[in-house]
């Protein structure tokens, strides 16, 4: 992407001024106010020895559901195993399944956009998805398919600790929440999740077809940005 894309890129997204990732300098737009609810009772998950590595090594070659039979890559989910900052996504996709990474096609650039204009780089964060495996032609999830990963993620907050979570559109945040609210409705606004502030906000994928949205999109992330600086994070230090 040149230089021109880049700015039209944060122009969409309502972005005036922009500094590096590796700057320790702050932006000047500030969040606005977000409103806090609570998800349901706390995880009964509780973290193994060994952390992210003994976990992965848990998961193996995985056959909890139909989709490994049509798997390239199970996509485990990358970035620092101690980010202060989590996204969690929906699914792989297909460039995903090749490579075995979460977020590496076209959402998954704009992703790391939207990671940019909020001073951060992926390698500062942890990128992970409700299922490890690819629903064939990218279908939505199905209950059992969630059900046997969920425990698997659960694992992986439980492990990185994150000071916020970013759930990336309908099925992650419903997942997460256990709640059936329409994502129209849930972004903009952290839940608690468990104790960890959940923020719900549009899938890359879904701006991908709707350009529009990414206002909405940088609003949520700079309440991101914000409740990181509230609660000490040592990404703005």
């Amino acid at each position: 992407m040149n230089v021109s894309e880049y700015l039209k890129f944060y122009s969409e997204l309502g972005v005036s001024h922009l500094k590096l990732p590796a700057s320790n300098g702050k932006m000047a737009a500030s969040a606005p106010g977000a409103a806090q609810h609570q998800s349901d009772p706390a995880l009964v998950v509780e973290p193994q020895p060994g952390g992210l590595e003994a976990l992965r090594a848990q998961i193996g070659d995985c056959t909890r559901c139909k989709l490994a039979s049509g798997r390239t890559n199970l996509v485990f989910g990358s970035g620092n195993p101690k980010g202060e900052l989590m996204f969690v996504g929906e699914a792989p996709g297909e460039d995903e399944d090749l490579q075995g990474l979460p977020f590496v096609g076209r959402a998954g650039q704009l992703l790391t956009r939207i990671i940019e204009a909020i001073e951060l780089n992926r390698d500062q964060v942890f990128i992970a998805n409700i299922l490890k495996c690819r629903p064939p032609n990218n279908r939505t999830p199905e209950p059992d398919e969630v059900s046997a990963c969920r425990a698997f993620l659960e694992q992986q907050i439980q492990q990185i600790r994150p000071l916020v979570i970013v759930a990336l559109g309908r099925v992650a945040a419903q997942t997460l929440l256990n709640i059936e609210t329409p994502i129209t409705r849930l972004r903009g606004k952290f839940f608690d999740y468990h104790g960890t502030p959940l923020m719900p906000t549009y899938h890359p994928s879904y701006l991908l077809r709707n350009p529009s949205a990414k206002r909405e999109v940088w609003e949520d992330m700079k309440a991101v940005r914000a409740r990181l600086k509230e609660l000490g994070s040592g990404y703005y230090r």
